[in-house]
């Protein structure tokens, strides 16, 4: 879960991105990198380098082992290179090289993982030796999901075809072609022991949930009737709750409710959906139940919809994650502002904020902290 900042840059940041476990978070800036504890909010390290900025940077947990990619005006490294870095001792360990550009990193411990416009290597971390390499539609997103789970080693990424998703699963040696979408994929998202996949087009009015073994699809949500773009999906920790970013500024958060007999009738994307406002209206009148008796139900009203949201900074592309505390959610948005905030599992509606940070400071402001 990142977000590439350089071609809409409105500050210092390059990139921003969590770690594995969503416990903090990694800045790309272009004087160098920072890292942010997510709860309690802090500051816990910040690298500045004389000559450069950092396009993407991607943590292996909270050890001092990170993949940097030069980037912004003025690059530290080059931008098709990956540089892997050791904090500890304040120098690259190591070094791959490509003939294009690096759209994405992902790290576990054992495998890293680098993303380039049509084709995706898988080298061993030990000794940096290529295991895998994978052919991809152009993926100028740079998409790439990698389980971090120890015994899972899942990967997920776009297919040869448009709207086509390819999951590795290297512990079983096989993988499973998954036509998720009729239009290009725009996110993917794996949850943390590499079960289930979810993922959107770039429609962006529906997400959709699969099995990452059979292909099969499990749940099917609407995130609206209008299209937008969706920045970032994220499963909550036991997988009981998923979590959506968008163009349109709202959060919503979905319950995850499984059809596990692959019975799941899938929207076409492509045609016209009825006014979101509209359908929520009819899901909350008892007329509904009425009609849904004597006529078969549309499918954009088998679609599941989001029971909590969080209204998000305005025109800010940000990314989001589950908090470690109960029912939260941690929000960072490119304009460098933070939130955490509280959801009711059961009854759902609005989410609450909880606290605010402005990480990074603008033209003519100053960085500030509130709780409510």
């Amino acid at each position: 879960m990142s977000m590439n900042l350089q071609e809409n840059q409105t500050n210092e940041l390059l990139y921003v991105g969590f770690n594995q476990d969503e416990t903090c978070f990694a800045c790309g800036t272009d004087t160098g990198f920072r890292i942010y504890n997510c709860d309690p909010f802090k500051e816990t390290f910040c690298r500045e380098f004389a000559n450069g900025g950092i396009g993407h940077v991607e943590m292996l947990f909270r050890c001092n082992i990170l993949a940097l990619v030069g980037g912004g005006r003025n690059p530290r490294f080059q931008p098709n290179k990956v540089m892997i870095w050791d904090d500890n001792q304040n120098r690259c360990i190591g070094e791959l090289s490509f003939r294009s550009e690096v759209k994405a990193v992902r790290l576990r411990r054992d495998r890293v993982v680098v993303v380039l416009l049509e084709r995706i290597y898988v080298y061993n971390f030990a000794d940096l030796k290529l295991v895998d390499h994978i052919e991809t539609t152009k993926n100028p997103l740079g998409l790439c999901a990698l389980c971090p789970h120890a015994s899972s080693n899942v990967l997920a990424c776009p297919g040869i075809q448009k709207g086509h998703i390819r999951v590795e699963l290297y512990d079983l040696k096989k993988n499973t072609i998954i036509p998720a979408h009729n239009g290009a994929i725009s996110c993917l998202a794996l949850n943390s022991d590499g079960t289930l996949l979810a993922s959107a087009s770039e429609r962006g009015t529906l997400i959709r949930v699969f099995d990452t073994h059979s292909g099969n699809a499990l749940q099917e949500l609407r995130r609206g009737a209008s299209e937008a773009r969706i920045y970032c999906i994220a499963f909550s920790l036991q997988s009981e709750f998923l979590a959506i970013s968008s163009s349109n500024r709202t959060i919503h958060v979905f319950q995850v409710k499984l059809k596990t007999d692959g019975t799941v009738e899938l929207e076409n994307e492509d045609s016209k959906a009825v006014d979101e406002e509209k359908k929520e209206k009819e899901k909350s009148t008892g007329s509904l139940s009425f009609v849904k008796s004597l006529l078969p139900l549309p499918k954009y009203l088998k679609s599941e919809f989001s029971f909590a949201k969080f209204q998000g900074p305005e025109d800010v592309q940000c990314i989001v994650a589950f908090g470690q505390d109960k029912n939260t959610l941690i929000v960072v948005g490119g304009d460098g502002s933070f939130y955490k905030a509280v959801f009711d599992s059961e009854k759902g509606g609005t989410v609450e904020r909880e606290s605010y940070a402005k990480f990074i400071k603008g033209a003519e402001e100053e960085a500030t902290t509130e709780t409510s």
